[in-house]
């Protein structure tokens, strides 16, 4: 293959997620930085390749690829190893379940495109925002916990880092970026406190990318 560049923004949940993976199984990429707090996303350029003018998009051997947990699918097929996912059947399933319990009910509702429009087209004040944050977080948290409790060996599923710590890590990060109270949450906690500790996820980390804030 030849170079894969990821198209993504250092403080991107989405692009964060996707960057653990490459560096779970040790690939090499190329960045390319599209600040989202001043429209970097909505180029004509740009959006030639992610028409919904999102990030993170992955551009490989001419294909494009946009959304995350579908380039994270193409990365654990197209690298099986180490695997992202576990070998059982029904295990897949519960990480999946994992996964989405932030990509689909959580993250959503804590996109930048949505902060803005609470503020601009219904006056919230910063306060307001950092509640909204806060709800969804607590309310997604508390049964990603369970989910941790029952199925973590250390890691949010089983004994190595997977699937569920790519999503994992990145949520806390903006969970604490927030202020969101996690003492309720203890194995969730422990399970991303262990991930980040890893050389993939450290390398992965916003503040260490080449587009990060000084």
């Amino acid at each position: 293959m030849s170079a894969l560049t990821l198209h993504g923004y250092w403080r991107s949940s989405a692009a964060y997620r996707v960057r653990i993976a490459l560096n779970l199984k040790a690939v090499a990429y190329d960045q390319v930085a599209h600040d989202l707090r001043v429209g970097a996303q909505r180029d004509a350029g740009y959006q030639a390749l992610s028409p919904q003018g999102l990030v993170p998009v992955i551009e490989a051997d001419g294909l494009i690829l946009a959304q995350s947990p579908a380039i994270l699918e193409w990365i654990e097929e197209r690298w099986p190893r180490p695997p992202l996912l576990p070998s059982d059947r029904d295990q897949r399933a519960i990480v999946r379940s994992m996964a989405a319990l932030i990509g689909c009910d959580i993250h959503p509702l804590n996109n930048l495109r949505v902060l803005k429009a609470l503020k601009a087209d219904l006056g919230a004040d910063q306060g307001a925002i950092d509640r909204w944050m806060a709800r969804w977080i607590t309310e997604g948290f508390a049964a990603l916990e369970i989910w941790v409790a029952r199925h973590g060996r250390g890691f949010a599923f089983g004994d190595r880092p997977g699937l569920a710590d790519c999503y994992l890590v990145p949520q806390l990060y903006s969970a604490e970026r927030f202020k969101v109270d996690l003492s309720p949450f203890p194995a969730l906690v422990a399970a991303g406190e262990k991930a980040r500790a890893l050389a993939p996820f450290v390398a992965a980390h916003p503040s260490v990318q080449p587009d990060a804030d000084p």
